[in-house]
């Protein structure tokens, strides 16, 4: 039976592997496109914005774990039950439900590998590639650290150690010189809001003034400064939730709080992360009702093509769950598992008929 289990496993690793290129392939495409707006500013070439899609293409291809596994489950199992493989294993003794955990044992590795590849290989590929496009972007006077920047600004020089999203920034230091290159003023702030293209607010401010060799030292609650980059630059330079490892999210949340900012959009993101590997298990399930479900008799093409609308209505389903989910503020835990729930239950719904 194991020499069984490695047979539909493999077969459903193959169609996985096979389909996951296309629309990958495709969605990169239509990247490279929105990045042709990009070219020619600053220093940033075709050559960058092609490197720039191939660091961020692990990212559009853990998006297509799910959908993927649909299909690759339909494609897999319709082509044994196209062979009547599936009907003589069945005759051998092999249960449906046999035949169902050898698919979802197989889906598992895909899991696994889609989790490791969200924690380790997506965030630093993803921060280098936008390093790298805000850099070349960037125009003289900034230098892009990986969160951040140092930025001049006349006599003065501003650091900034992380910016979160396109509206808050974190640890902010500004030097300020003397026509002698002495050090005038030292301004640290705990955090920043941004609240327009050309406006910045420190909060927890506190300033240190040099003079002669005393320091006077003095703090306020907030100070409004002019925006050391441009919006391009720093919508460069944003991370997505979604690219961010698990870590990550949760020292971009405790950051926006402090802030007072919103950090549903990352709290999104972190439960998301927990349902995705749950919402390709449920689609495997899905899958395999379409093989030992109504339409077993169908052929596999038809199979293929109903799958993957049901694909397509599921993958809308799940982004308009989660965009809504956002806009009227509801519990982002219970946003991000509603897609697995409804998932699960259509093909529960199904198996049930055909075990």
């Amino acid at each position: 039976m194991k020499i069984l289990d490695l047979y539909i496993g493999r077969n459903f690793l193959k169609f996985f592997a096979m389909i996951i290129v296309i629309p990958g392939v495709l969605f990169g495409f239509f990247e490279l496109l929105s990045e042709l707006d990009v070219v020619g500013k600053g220093s940033y070439t075709m050559a960058d914005a092609l490197l720039f899609i191939i660091l961020t293409s692990p990212g559009r291809f853990l998006d297509l774990v799910p959908i993927t596994a649909l299909l690759a489950g339909i494609a897999a199992l319709g082509r044994l039950a196209d062979h009547s493989e599936l009907v003589a294993m069945e005759a051998a003794g092999l249960s449906v439900l046999r035949i169902s955990l050898s698919v979802l044992g197989a889906s598992g590795v895909i899991m696994a590998v889609a989790v490791v590849s969200g924690e380790l290989l997506v965030p630093p590929l993803e921060q280098n590639a936008r390093i790298m496009r805000a850099r070349a972007v960037s125009v003289r006077g900034v230098t892009f650290t990986q969160k951040g920047f140092w930025a001049k600004r006349g006599s003065s020089f501003v650091h900034v150690a992380r910016l979160i999203g396109k509206d808050a920034a974190e640890d902010i230091d500004i030097f300020s010189f003397d026509e002698k290159g002495s050090l005038k003023t030292f301004v640290h702030a705990q955090n920043a809001v941004i609240t327009g293209k050309d406006h910045w607010v420190l909060y927890n401010v506190t300033k240190k003034v040099v003079r002669g060799m005393a320091v006077e030292t003095g703090s306020v609650d907030h100070l409004d400064l002019e925006s050391f980059l441009s919006h391009d630059q720093v919508s460069a330079l944003e991370l997505p939730p979604e690219t961010l490892s698990t870590p990550e999210l949760l020292d971009y949340i405790q950051a926006l709080e402090k802030s007072g900012q919103n950090a549903d959009h990352y709290r999104l993101a972190l439960w998301r992360k927990m349902s995705q590997p749950l919402s390709t298990g449920a689609m495997v399930m899905l899958a395999l009702s379409f093989v030992f479900g109504s339409i077993r008799k169908r052929s596999a093409g038809l199979r293929i093509t109903i799958g993957s609308f049901v694909g397509i209505a599921l993958y809308f389903f799940d982004q308009i769950t989660m965009h809504a989910g956002l806009m009227l503020g509801l519990n982002p835990a219970v946003v991000a598992f509603i897609p697995f729930l409804v998932i699960t239950s259509l093909a529960l719904i199904r198996l049930r008929r055909a075990v």
